[in-house]
């Protein structure tokens, strides 16, 4: 099938890698001459694990092409994917302004049928908007299809390769077959093919990702509990989440949220709430407690040394908001970083790949190609992010380079008994 992808951004490569990978015709269009040049010259602007073999490797079997030309882009294809962005506006609400105004152009250049599929995560209606952009530029055919996507960073090629459903929003039978035998090979572990109304699809994305982040703000705050009363939230958390109806998946305390999809759907989703006279107010909680989170290490770090902060050196492990990518969008590490600079303390970072990203954010501390360089006379360390290469690290290293041996583990990855019986101060989330 000749597919296009318009907008080669983080789910817009993986979507076109993925469906080239089964051998479909795939033409990746961008206003962005530059990302289509470096494309083409094998430079992957995404950090995504299996993601640059993938690209490299159909690109050389010509399944992929790269271009800037809408009207060459909507000429080639039968199904045109809309991956663009959706930044949130001031208000909260999902600025669905690029999504459009490429409905519009699609039009333009429209004199045949086609399908075009909402891929990005979009607003409730957007999917009715879009219809009508192209409709008011074009007498030709074509039908609208709401797809969301469900990829988690740092494992997006295999989510896309293995998805737990396909959901599907068209009110076109034929549309809705079209898809169906585009997604048949990546179902053939039976995993489902879900159809409903475009609308509900549109809701069926930002339901998911708020559940996921109301559990994590949920165990957060019971972590908090925890600490105050003297309970471990380790404990508790197997004690729920072995109960089938919880489970125990996104129930891990930490520092808050962040990345570019539980923040900003949240809001968005809030934002719907209030166009259509609903008040979410769970929502509005989940979003509270998460910013709060967001300030629980800091304030562990002052109560340590007593409020005395200023001229102290702490190393930080972990720049992104999660592991195996190299994205700080609304990253934990950002308010802490801040937080600490404010008090008069020298930040020295390490991140495994996230170092670059967070230096334009806050050029004016130290970052290391290395954890251990890191640590050279911290008075403590914080890790932020759970990489892998941090959960077994050479603790006597570790006390030989720092200025004392205390430990902020913001992900609860070390054991509190081991790390005091290896001579360091630790301190959790919600760890007795």
């Amino acid at each position: 099938m000749r597919i296009a992808v318009i907008g080669i951004g983080y789910v817009g490569l993986v979507v076109a890698a993925g469906f080239a990978e089964n051998g479909n015709d795939v033409f990746c269009m961008d206003v962005d001459k530059k990302k289509i040049k470096n494309l083409e010259s094998g430079l992957i602007p995404i950090f995504e694990p299996g993601l640059e073999d993938l690209v490299t490797f159909n690109f050389k079997e010509e399944r992929l092409r790269f271009g800037t030309d809408i009207g060459e882009t909507v000429r080639f294809a039968e199904v045109i994917f809309l991956a663009l962005p959706t930044p949130p506006n001031q208000d909260g609400s999902a600025d669905v302004s690029a999504v459009l105004n490429v409905g519009e152009e699609i039009g333009r250049h429209l004199t045949e049928y086609k399908i075009i599929v909402t891929k990005s995560t979009v607003p409730v209606g957007t999917a009715d908007l879009v219809r009508e952009c192209i409709a008011k530029n074009t007498k030709s055919t074509f039908d609208v299809v709401a797809n969301p996507e469900f990829l988690k960073e740092g494992a997006a090629v295999e989510d896309f390769m293995q998805p737990d459903r396909v959901v599907v929003g068209s009110r076109s039978k034929h549309a809705i077959e079209v898809m169906q035998e585009l997604y048949a090979p990546f179902l053939r572990t039976g995993k489902p093919f879900l159809t409903m109304d475009e609308r509900s699809a549109e809701m069926t994305k930002y339901a998911a990702n708020s559940f996921l982040a109301m559990k994590i703000s949920y165990i957060n705050e019971i972590a908090n509990l925890c600490d105050a009363c003297g309970a471990d939230v380790e404990n508790v958390r197997i004690g729920m989440g072995t109960d089938e109806r919880i489970g125990l998946e996104f129930l891990f305390p930490g520092p808050g949220f962040g990345g570019s999809c539980f923040p900003k759907d949240i809001r968005a989703l809030i934002k719907t709430g209030d166009q259509f006279h609903s008040e979410l107010k769970l929502l509005r909680s989940v979003e509270l407690v998460n910013n709060a989170q967001k300030n629980i290490v800091a304030k562990k770090i002052q109560a340590h040394f007593n409020g005395s902060m200023q001229s102290r050196s702490i190393a930080v492990w972990g720049l992104a908001f999660k592991p195996r990518t190299d994205d700080v969008r609304d990253s934990p590490a950002i308010e802490l970083i801040q937080t600490l600079r404010h008090e008069g303390v020298a930040v020295r970072a390490y991140d495994p790949a996230a170092n670059e990203p967070m230096k334009r954010l806050i050029p004016d501390i130290s970052y290391f190609d290395n954890n251990y360089d890191a640590l050279d006379g911290a008075d403590a360390m914080v890790l932020m992010t759970e990489w892998n290469e941090f959960r077994r690290p050479d603790y006597e290293r570790m006390k030989s380079l720092m200025k004392s041996p205390v430990i902020f583990d913001a992900r609860n990855i070390f054991s509190p008994d081991k790390m005091h019986a290896r001579g360091f101060t630790y301190y959790g989330i919600g760890r007795r």
